[in-house]
């Protein structure tokens, strides 16, 4: 049986942006959670850099539930 629809590269390359945006928000916020108790504060662009990076992985795992959501759809 062959697969229908997007391959989970295209659908991860495709939703990237939006799990880099992702981890870039939440980098940012739990790095001000953390300054409560001492810790640094990053930057926004650090905070965009580490964003980035941390989206690749999780852009990817959710792309393969995706696509596991669609083959159990078929």
């Amino acid at each position: 049986m062959t697969r229908a629809g997007w391959s989970t590269r295209k659908i991860a390359l495709v939703l990237y942006p939006f799990g880099a945006a992702a981890a870039a928000v939440n980098v940012f916020f739990a790095a001000l959670i953390f300054s409560w108790i001492g810790g640094p504060i990053l930057s926004t662009n650090l905070s965009i850099l580490l964003g980035a990076g941390l989206g690749i992985p999780a852009t990817w795992y959710f792309a393969k539930h995706i696509r596991h959501l669609m083959d159990v759809a078929d």
